[in-house]
């Protein structure tokens, strides 16, 4: 074990992550950089402006040049550390300031009802700038996977047409998003990124008008890919004694992931039962992985001064991830109060009886090991701040198992097991990966009566704390594929299409779409969107905004 992690560190030694910085760096650079004149820099700006009087209703029209690549950016200005804020000023110094929408202050279901809403009455008008705002437009999003999440959910919901595709820039702590499609060279793996804040006492680049340029630029260039969505459900008999609510470490009220109960006069609820519904787009996992994000995050609320940037939430959430590995953090405060806490003899197999849908109508039972203390379902090659726990299957496994790469719009979810944190360790390695449990388009979790009163639950980087009924033997979880998102990659970016002619050769996907349809509306909707409805005054045709 010393041996492996030494061969660990050596992988990701000093003169590598130097030459991986160097050739991101060169590859990020903007077309500017030669000699960087202003009139170049003037020109390009003029892609993506978007007149005043799109954006304002009511405002007086502008003649300004038709912009090519209009976007649209979305901001959580607390992301990062500072680093969100000074985005949010570099960006509105650069751009149309309403174009540039600080999360903590408006809801991205609101702008974007306004804005659609707004194009369809300047088309009524004979305005011929405002169709081709609607053809072209571009979102980025500047925050976490949370952050990323809500905006993708609400996009999702609203079913504009046609959609705008979605660009990431990676402020949060795992940044699995961004690192899935190309759009964090600065932001390298947590290892790497650990390693050059504590040998050269830099911080991560990206918010001057210079790397905003060049970020820009890559948009231009990017290209546009379908991304499965994922919807969760969770019933359960309403307990007789007490709450079984999630508990969240974090006030988390923007994000579409935060799992919560539903009203009792919505559609999902069913009587004399609880039912808690949540999506995500990259992954849900159980067990003890999700117990430690829980505890990072419960460190973060109660110390919220050891969390002041980016870089440093970053060195706290390996830290606390090292409370696993108690020979490194043996006498840390975070040692006692979470390492003894868990209890390394709980897994998987105890908690619940899994089961999958790989064919329309056929439920098969999942074995589990009982080594296996933690289970995640992947939607896209990205865990954890960039690393890949399904790997790509040799030819032997896709033979024998009829195992395939990842893709990420083959309406198939990946789920793999981890016996501990050891075994974690072994994705830091060349082809390293976690154990390959299956490919689904459905996978449901029945929990076992009184195998405990709570588990740990996460969903794209968001943790809660489960509370279980002891006396319920109904308590389910299902995970079914939702719908597709268009987000924009960089070319080279590791997620693959399945419809892309160079990726490698998958098995035919069966296809859900008649297993959706009768789903019923709890498979339809995230509701990340909830605010937004269509005014009653309005007689325009917004029938696409439903």
């Amino acid at each position: 074990m010393v041996d492996f992690l030494a061969n660990v560190w050596r992988y990701n030694s000093r003169y590598a992550w130097v030459q991986k910085l160097q050739h991101d760096t060169i590859k990020f650079e903007s077309p500017m950089a030669a000699n960087n004149p202003e009139s170049d820099s003037e020109n390009l700006l003029k892609q993506f402006c978007i007149p005043n009087y799109i954006l304002v209703p009511n405002s007086e029209r502008e003649f300004l040049p038709e912009p090519t690549c209009p976007i649209l950016v979305f901001i959580n200005s607390k992301s990062g550390g500072q680093l969100g804020g000074d985005l949010l000023v570099t960006y509105r110094s650069l751009l149309n300031k309403n174009q540039v929408v600080d999360l903590l202050e408006e809801a991205p279901d609101t702008v974007l009802r306004r804005l659609y809403l707004n194009l369809e009455k300047l088309k009524l008008n004979g305005d011929e700038l405002s169709p081709k705002i609607q053809e072209r437009l571009r979102i980025i999003v500047a925050g976490g996977d949370g952050t990323a999440g809500w905006l993708l959910g609400v996009v999702s919901d609203l079913k504009l047409s046609p959609p705008p595709p979605i660009a990431t820039v990676p402020l949060g702590t795992g940044n699995n998003l961004p690192f899935s499609f190309g759009w964090a060279p600065y932001h390298l793996t947590l290892t790497l990124q650990l390693q050059l804040m504590l040998f050269l006492g830099k911080k991560n680049p990206g918010t001057d008008r210079h790397a905003v340029e060049s970020f820009l630029h890559q948009v231009t260039q990017a290209k546009e890919m379908k991304i499965d969505s994922w919807h969760i459900l969770m019933r359960m008999r309403t307990p007789a004694h007490g709450s079984c609510d999630p508990i969240a470490p974090l006030e988390l009220p923007h994000s579409l992931h935060a799992f919560h109960r539903v009203a009792s006069t919505d559609t999902l609820n069913k009587e004399g039962c609880h039912t808690f519904r949540g999506g995500f787009w990259n992954y849900f996992s159980m067990g003890m992985d999700a117990e430690v994000s829980y505890a990072f995050h419960s460190e973060r609320k109660s110390n919220p001064e050891k969390f002041k940037n980016q870089l440093s939430n970053q060195l706290m959430s390996c830290k606390v991830n090292m409370t696993q590995f108690f020979f490194l953090f043996g006498q840390s405060e975070i040692l006692m109060t979470q390492f003894y806490a868990y209890d390394i003899n709980v897994n998987i197999a105890q908690l619940a009886k899994v089961k999958i849908m790989k064919k329309h109508g056929e439920w098969l039972d999942l074995p589990i090991s009982q080594s296996i203390r933690s289970i995640v379902c992947l939607n896209l090659p990205s865990f954890s701040g960039g690393l890949n726990p399904w790997g790509t299957p040799n030819t032997k496994k896709k033979r024998d198992r009829g195992l395939t790469p990842p893709f990420v719009d083959d309406g198939l979810i990946e789920v793999v097991g981890f016996r501990d944190a050891w075994h974690g360790l072994v994705l830091y390695a060349p082809n390293g990966h976690g154990t390959r449990l299956a490919q689904a388009h459905r996978i449901r979790f029945e929990f076992h009566r009184g195998a405990t009163d709570h588990t740990f639950m996460r969903i794209d980087g968001e943790p809660w704390k489960q509370p279980l009924p002891v006396d319920d033997d109904t308590v389910v979880v299902e995970i079914s594929h939702h719908r597709q998102v268009t987000m924009l990659a960089t070319h080279d970016c590791k997620s693959k299409s399945i419809h892309d002619p160079s990726s490698p050769t998958s098995n035919d996907s069966d296809g859900d779409s008649s297993e959706e349809d009768a789903a019923g509306e709890e498979w339809r909707k995230f509701g990340a969107a909830d605010t937004f409805k269509i005014p009653d005054e309005v007689e325009v045709d917004i029938s696409h905004l439903s």
